[in-house]
């Protein structure tokens, strides 16, 4: 891939000013004027909304650390980040247009209403003229329907159901993190490989959309393959302990538990099954497995070494530059940055919502206006690269990035506690990619986007 790309087949025409850059006729801003807080002084603000409380706060943590480092590295603090890596030279450590980036933040508590309130009220209250974050796809529905109610952006979060981008998929909302179907698609063929086409798989689902999307993406993907499943069972989102919904599994003549929990509720499920000695178990003579379709290194850490040889996806991981080469890049200067602010490396929750932020300045910066449609076209088909996934696409359609995923296994024997995960393999870009109207993602459309006031 070339750099500074823009939107696929368009001719460059027109000047950036101060960015060296040429730019699209259609992203001119004399036709994006009269927009939802549009900034008027030296300042530009964003609204940060993420998990502080709830099953879901580590995370929340993390990706608020990261948000931080960004807004450092738009206004020329630090050393940078990947500004230096970006395949796009648009930003120059000069805010996003000449303007100081300043940010908010709300809590969303992992529940919808909450984080649709917090939204609302950085919007209305703060002037946030663009919303990110979230690591549930519950709430980053909720917002970013909100939002395009609001006529706003929102840059989603850690948010891994279809439906963010299929049947809930919204003209001003775009999503970095990969999704249950590409999960689905990377995993099961490693699954069948090293536990064989002759399985019976138990699910356990967490009671809301992202859950309900992951199961089916695992159950189809491993059932193409050869497995039969003999059980889905809803876990609530509040539940904390699963001993309950672990007894019944040992009865049921699976030989495979796969968990569809994310956060705290995946070390705790993953704990009582650890717990209730399913790892020991052998079932007509297969050993007893367990799979954990979504986690990261920070989730690692909270199971310990019951994480110790489990599979599962990712969308990034903080070694893969190192391991796997220069068509990373990009990871190491975050990794570099992130580690010398906060003493330890980022979790792929805070590289998604880093590299969302970047991205979101970069389109206004291309586009020449914070008007919400000219960001959505200047993201539109956008291809890049140097943000620590490899080659990158905005696809156009669904507003969904695709990119290499990630299956990765809990470390037998980890030299510390930040490196838990070893890197199983790189599933190319081409094995996860869907048609757009896949029965997966259907229903939605993306509407017209909105400029709001």
């Amino acid at each position: 891939m070339s750099k500074n790309f823009t939107r696929r087949g368009v001719l460059k025409t027109g000047a950036v000013a101060g960015a060296g850059l040429t730019l699209p006729t259609y992203l001119r801003a004399a036709g994006h004027e009269g927009f939802t807080n549009a900034p008027t002084g030296s300042t530009v603000t964003l609204g940060f909304n993420v998990p502080q409380t709830g099953p879901y706060a580590d995370e929340g943590a993390d990706e608020l650390r990261a948000y931080e480092l960004a807004v450092e590295h738009l206004n020329g603090e630090g050393d940078g980040g990947m500004l230096q890596t970006f395949s796009s030279k648009a930003l120059d450590g000069t805010g996003i247009l000449g303007k100081k980036v300043e940010y908010v933040t709300g809590d969303t508590q992992t529940k919808s209403d909450a984080a649709r309130a917090s939204a609302k009220s950085m919007i209305e209250k703060d002037g946030a003229i663009m919303i990110t974050g979230g690591s549930s796809s519950g709430v980053a529905v909720a917002v970013q329907a909100l939002c395009q109610e609001a006529g706003v952006m929102f840059m989603a979060g850690l948010t891994h159901s279809n439906d963010t981008t299929g049947k809930d998929r919204r003209a001003n909302g775009f999503r970095h993190f990969f999704n249950s179907y590409m999960s689905g698609a990377a995993l099961a063929p490693i699954l069948v490989d090293q536990y064989g086409a002759d399985r019976k798989a138990y699910h356990l689902t967490a009671d809301y959309n992202w859950g309900y999307t992951t199961e089916e993406a695992v159950r189809s993907s491993t059932e193409a393959l050869g497995w039969e499943t003999v059980a889905t069972v809803k876990t609530p989102l509040t539940q904390t302990d699963f001993s309950s919904y672990i007894a019944p599994v040992i009865s049921s003549g699976a030989d495979v538990l796969v968990l569809n929990h994310y956060g705290g509720n995946m070390v705790n499920s993953l704990t009582s099954a650890v717990q209730f000695g399913l790892r020991a178990q052998e079932v007509a003579g297969k050993k007893f497995e367990i799979v954990v379709p979504l986690y990261s290194e920070l989730m690692a850490r909270g199971a310990g070494e019951n994480i110790a040889g489990i599979l599962g996806s990712q969308n990034w991981d903080w070694k893969i530059e190192n391991q796997l080469g220069s068509r990373y890049s990009g990871t190491n200067a975050f990794v570099k940055s992130f580690g010398e602010k906060y003493g330890f490396p980022p979790s792929q929750a805070a590289h998604t919502c880093y590299v969302q932020t970047l991205l979101y300045a970069d389109a206004v910066q291309r586009a020449g206006s914070f008007a919400p449609c000219a960001v959505v076209e200047a993201l539109e088909g956008f291809e890049f690269d140097g943000m620590g996934n490899g080659p990158t696409l905005y696809r156009a359609e669904d507003h969904q990035c695709f990119k290499d995923v990630l299956v990765v296994r809990g470390k037998e024997n980890p030299e510390n506690e930040f490196d838990l995960v070893e890197i199983v393999e790189v599933t190319p870009v081409d094995q996860v990619t869907y048609a757009s109207d896949h029965p997966q993602f259907a229903g939605g459309a993306l509407g017209t986007c909105n400029n709001g006031a």
